[in-house]
Parts: structure tokens; sequence; C-alpha cells
């Protein structure tokens, strides 16, 4: 299976555990990561320039029409929907959805539709069900999903209520979550 990207989502929490997962996370990682951190729309934190002191990937939030690269993270721009078509980033205002905007069921949903079976969708800690849909979704197209191990989470109701509704490929703690990601990237030997 060849994977192209990875979409990522949490809330409450979510700055530990993005700090856990792109720190270990090498440079040399393939996919894009494309990352739903619910925050408020007026907070002054760049949150990106924070990420890219910690990560080995390059962090930044995209601009509307941007194309995707491989080996770089991408972080929803305060207060904006995104998606992903054609190969690039789109930017929304439209209304929130579970009171949110970004919303992860958003990016998770456009990024199944774009990417089917090459999609890996991940769901951190946080304490909504918005990004429920969205992981179901990947599934249902053939990606592959992984949760953090609630146990693992600041918040557990997002890990909680993707695990009680969508029958995801794997549930790990949240240090296991970059050398899954890695592993699922190695390339698959073939046998003659």
């Amino acid at each position: 299976m060849v994977f192209e990207i990875v979409v990522v989502g949490t809330s409450s929490g979510g700055l530990k555990a993005l700090t856990v997962l792109l720190s270990a996370l090498p440079a040399t990682f393939p996919l894009a990561v494309a990352i739903v951190q619910h925050r408020g729309k007026d907070s002054e934190l760049s949150l990106a320039e924070y990420l890219g002191r910690l990560s080995n990937l390059p962090v930044n939030e995209p601009e509307d029409k941007e194309k995707i690269l491989s080996g770089q993270a991408y972080l929803a721009p305060r207060d904006y929907h995104l998606l992903i078509e054609n190969g690039g980033f789109a930017l929304s205002t439209d209304p929130p959805i579970l009171f949110a905007r970004p919303s992860i069921d958003v990016l998770f949903e456009s990024a199944a539709d774009e990417y089917e079976e090459r999609a890996i969708g991940v769901i951190l800690t946080g304490g909504s069900r918005d990004g429920t849909s969205g992981l179901a979704k990947i599934k249902s197209r053939g990606g592959v999903t992984l949760v953090q191990d609630p146990e693992t989470a600041t918040s557990k109701e997002m890990p909680q209520t993707a695990i009680a509704t969508t029958h995801v490929d794997w549930v790990v703690p949240l240090q296991e979550i970059a050398p899954r990601l890695q592993k699922l990237c190695e390339p698959v030997e073939q046998y003659v």
C-alpha cells in the first residue's frame, strides 16, 4: 500500500500531543501531514512557528490553492476550515461544524474523497466528537485509521468517540503513533 497523506485531528491537550508526534517524525518522513488543532479565532500564538521549532518537518499554515508537498506539515489556519482538493489546499469560512472552525471532519472527509485508500487518519486527544465522521469516511474509502489510546490522552472524549464509532486499525499510546506512521511508509518487500 502506498500512502500519500496523513491527516491529524486534535483539540484539548493537542499542543502537547502534536509536540510529541512532530518531534518524533524524522526529517525524511515521506508524506505530507495536514493538521487541525482546535483553537480560538483570536489566538495570538503562532502555533505553526512554535511547532516548527520542535518538528523535524517544516510546519506552516497553507494558503488557499497551495499545492501539497510531501515531507511537509501543514497546520489549518485559525478560523478557517482546511480542505483538500485537486492536489492542493482550499480554505473556507463556512460556518463552524460542531462549534469548530477549523473542523477535523471537514479536513478528514476531503482527504478521504481526494486520496481514498492512500490516506491515513489520526485522532489525538480532544474534548469533542469532531473527527469521528471524518475518520469513519477515511476507513470506508480504504484508508488507514489510528487513534491515540484514551489512557494517554489529556482529554479522552475524542479518542473514545472515534473508537466507539469506527472500526479503527490501531489504538496506540501517543509515543507509538510516529513509529507506527513510519512503519506504514516503509516499502513492502515483494516476493517472487
